[in-house]
């Protein structure tokens, strides 16, 4: 074996070791590990494979300056700033770690490892929330408007309907079973014991924002048609994926049969989903993720205290107020302007109520936003 297969065994075995220590020591996801692996790539396409051990300040410098002018094959554009900060902090806690494990530590200082990162001007820029792009309760209500002739059309409807009305991310949605989804009292048990993907493996109890009867009635009559007619149990998914089957024996073809008993694999043919009924209809494509955003900017609208504003948060599986309302809460600039706009500076009396509930309400969010 040549000394280059050599080093390039030994920095995979270290690596693997790394990020079995990150999914089943620190319980990271998946897809944090896949996140993780891409930048310690992304490390080695730099290095050209090089020990890991030869790591130095002089090194880090280099890999930041690589960042900054990589070409992305596919899109042929160079790494925007969010991306160089999150390869940069996976890479920097990898060569963490690493410069306390045997044959490592000698060679690899801690202090050489803190110039793994941007500028505090950079840092700022990349992690600060920016108004994001979502769909409005009209154009959720316009998305569910297709023309609904089969019980895959009755699916994709009710999908739609209730992605928008819990702000579930995608991978909880796919692997939901039809027991987790108590109807009567529109209250659905995220719970990883019973099979559902989860950020972190939380357990979450979300109840259906009723923002609007008609999508609340979609999915009350989805859950009535799998338990009524199709006789779905507790342990069949909630949204089944799509049974494919032959046109006919004499034709190689395949068409879509109906529904199958069984889980989607993984939340592509959801995103799909939404593409094609979004082109369908002519409205906007947006991930299903763009309706956690979504659901939070329509339920601010008549929040007006303090437990509401929790109840909120926890509703979408936050511990902390701040993540909902500022992750996910950047207001878009025209929204800005109307309501500084609104501001009353006569001094006259007003109705002091609403006003004491939004000042507790920055009152606490500032303290969270503080001890994060």
């Amino acid at each position: 074996m040549s000394k280059q297969s050599k080093t390039k065994l030994s920095n995979e075995k270290i690596k693997r070791s790394y990020l079995r220590f990150m999914s089943e020591a620190q319980g990271f996801s998946s897809k944090s590990i896949t996140a993780i692996e891409k930048a310690l790539w992304k490390y080695e396409e730099f290095s050209v494979d090089e020990s890991y051990a030869l790591f130095s300040d002089r090194r880090a410098e280099q890999f930041k300056k690589f960042l900054r002018t990589n070409v992305n094959k596919r899109s042929g554009r160079v790494l925007g700033l969010t991306s160089q900060y999150h390869h940069l902090r996976h890479v920097q806690k990898f060569f963490m770690w690493l410069s306390g494990q045997p044959g490592y530590k000698s060679r690899i200082s801690p202090s050489d490892v803190m110039y793994l990162q941007l500028s505090k001007k950079e840092r700022r820029e990349a992690t600060t929330s920016q108004a994001q792009k979502y769909p409005t309760l009209q154009q959720v209500k316009t998305l569910c408007s297709f023309e609904v002739s089969s019980e895959i059309d009755m699916r994709d409807r009710a999908l739609i309907a209730f992605t928008a009305l819990t702000g579930m991310r995608d991978q909880a949605v796919v692997t939901l079973p039809l027991g987790c989804f108590d109807i009567e009292h529109q209250v659905v048990d995220q719970n990883p014991k019973y099979g559902v993907e989860t950020k972190f493996s939380k357990s979450i109890i979300t109840t259906l924002f009723k923002v609007d009867e008609a999508l609340t009635k979609y999915v009350s009559d989805w859950h009535h048609y799998l338990t009524e007619e199709k006789k779905y149990g507790i342990d069949d998914p909630l949204f089944p994926a799509t049974e494919v089957g032959l046109i006919s024996e004499n034709q190689h073809a395949f068409e879509a049969k109906g529904l199958s008993r069984s889980f989607w694999a993984d939340t592509g043919p959801m995103r799909k989903i939404f593409k094609a009924r979004s082109n369908e209809v002519d409205v906007p494509y947006f991930t299903p993720h763009k309706f956690r955003h979504f659901i939070i900017q329509e339920v601010r609208k008549h929040t007006v205290s303090m437990e509401q504003l929790k109840a909120v948060s926890q509703n979408l599986g936050h511990e902390n107020i701040a993540t909902t309302f500022h992750g996910y809460g950047a207001i878009d600039t025209h929204r800005v302007n109307e309501l500084v706009s609104q501001i009353d500076f006569s001094g006259l009396p007003s109705n002091r109520t609403e006003e004491v509930n939004a000042e507790r309400v920055a009152e606490l969010i500032f303290k969270k936003m503080q001890q994060k």
